[in-house]
């Protein structure tokens, strides 16, 4: 396959969209920054087809004019890991590339390990050895380097051989409906952009707090997500969990009390302070929306030994399929199914028939 073309200016588009079209496999990755800001920054647009590669300048260039392309229904669009991809387009343009085959969801599927990463994929199924040298690229400065494109080139040069041997093996294996099913799920922008008045679902161990504090651990992550997004920050530059827990506990009435707290950052916004201390005042002329102790703070005996039971249950039914019992049923459906919820994961799609059936079964008394 020849070295990839560069493309950085909008009047190459309308070719490229027009070679691209006829296509019916597209791979597709990205390059993006987010260390300091809360929306991805995208840099890099690569595209693979045919034997043909382009590395797409997305800080100079309209992507728009490729939309219609990435989610044209008649081209599979090839990528792997696809969510932070899909993610960066999606807040760029506000579309979603699609129909996608993502080569990680298909290698977990067919036996490989569920998180395998896209070097090893390429290394176990097209024999070819990837370079890591540039994991740590600043991908917004320009020029980038022979040695930059090249590593660019590569994230897609393989892509098409790769998704040929997964959807063979998922056709012997009587498996395609599983990789589309989690491919097409993808497809939902409320995984990229969401709601910011639930962000606090973000949140580990919020249900261990009890009800009050709860709530104002809620109205404060909800802060911390609207003034993340209106500055475009980093949540963790405005408020790290840990403080919003601690903020919950203490409830402090002023400014000292505030930035007093152990957690809080050094230096702490004065603006934001007096805006966090409104967000408590405002939470504690309201009664929670949720008095009662969660069942996640002491599941009971038996509530344990059931989900040790689902466990044993999904661990043999993914040996015999050799899978990753995680690929059936993550540790958390199973304990949720403990607890009484019967609308996981592991209870819809292909996974039902697979499995979630004899775990229902397994649940009633």
């Amino acid at each position: 396959m020849p070295d990839a073309i560069w493309i950085d200016r909008d009047d190459e588009l309308p070719a490229l969209a027009r070679e691209l079209e006829a296509q019916p496999w597209l791979g597709i990755d990205t390059e993006f920054l987010r260390e300091r800001t809360f929306f991805p920054k995208l840099c890099l647009l690569q595209i693979s087809a045919g034997t043909g590669i382009w590395c797409v300048d997305a800080l100079r260039v309209d992507l728009a004019a490729l939309v219609p392309t990435l989610t044209a229904a008649g081209t599979r669009k090839v990528i792997h890991a696809a969510r932070q991809d899909l993610e960066a387009f999606y807040l760029t343009t506000k579309r979603i590339i699609s129909p996608v085959f993502d080569t990680q969801i298909a290698a977990g599927c067919t036996g490989f390990k569920p998180q395998i990463g896209y070097a090893e994929l390429v290394k176990l199924l097209a024999g070819v050895v990837l370079s890591k040298g540039q994991t740590r690229t600043d991908w917004s400065k320009r020029p980038l380097s022979s040695a930059q494109l090249e590593y660019a080139a590569d994230d897609v040069r393989h892509l098409e051989d790769v998704a040929a041997k997964l959807a063979d093996r998922l056709r012997s294996l009587g498996r395609e409906q599983w990789a589309l099913e989690d491919c097409a799920a993808l497809g939902d922008s409320r995984l990229y952009e969401p709601e910011p008045a639930l962000a606090w679902e973000r949140l580990r161990g919020l249900a261990q707090l009890p009800p009050r504090p709860r709530s104002r651990a809620k109205a404060i992550a909800v802060w911390r997500e609207q003034v993340a997004r209106s500055r475009d920050l980093p949540r963790s530059w405005i408020l790290p969990d840990a403080a919003i827990f601690e903020l919950a506990e203490a409830n402090p009435t002023s400014v000292a009390g505030l930035v007093g707290l152990r957690s809080m950052p050094a230096g702490f916004n004065a603006g934001f302070a007096a805006e966090l201390l409104e967000t408590l005042r405002e939470e504690g002329r309201t009664e929670p929306s949720d008095l009662e102790p969660s069942q996640e703070i002491r599941p009971t005996a038996e509530q344990k030994a059931l989900a040790q039971r689902l466990a044993q249950i999904v661990d043999a039914r993914a040996a015999s399929l050799d899978v990753s019992a995680e690929i059936l049923a993550p540790r958390g459906d199973l304990k949720a199914l403990a607890l009484g919820r019967r609308d996981v994961h592991a209870t819809t799609g292909w996974r039902r028939a697979e499995i979630g059936e004899e775990l229902l079964a397994a649940c009633r008394p």
